[in-house]
């Protein structure tokens, strides 16, 4: 089992910056390729941004390339999203996830979930 708490989120203004980190523990946190998705209300759950194990490369959906910069700490079990020049339109749940293996844009494919951070983003 691996046990994800996010934080970080909260009210900010379009054009501003939030940080939300996503703590982890229980299996070896190393092992594990994390994602990051968000939910808007009546919208299906999104790929953000994904990095593998050891965090030699990452991905992002399209909506936030150039915007936001996913990170890991395996020292410290920790995933980050730095979110830059945010929109009305990023405001969502954002979640981290825990899969063994390679990065997936499908939530489907994730086997470990947090319990998601608010984001709001007002114009």
């Amino acid at each position: 089992q691996v046990q994800l708490v996010e934080s970080g989120g909260g009210l900010v203004q379009a054009g501003g910056s939030l940080r939300l980190s996503c703590a982890a523990s229980g299996r070896t946190f190393s092992n594990y390729a994390m994602g990051w998705f968000r939910q808007a209300p009546g919208k299906e759950r999104e790929f953000v941004a994904g990095i593998t194990w050891s965090g030699s490369n990452t991905y992002y959906g399209d909506s936030v390339k150039g915007r936001f910069t996913c990170s890991r700490d395996n020292a410290k079990n920790t995933v980050y999203l730095q979110m830059n020049s945010l929109k009305p339109e990023d405001t969502a749940v954002y979640y981290c996830a825990a899969r063994l293996s390679t990065v997936a844009t499908t939530h489907r494919e994730y086997d470990y979930w947090g319990q998601g951070t608010q984001v709001t983003v007002s114009s």
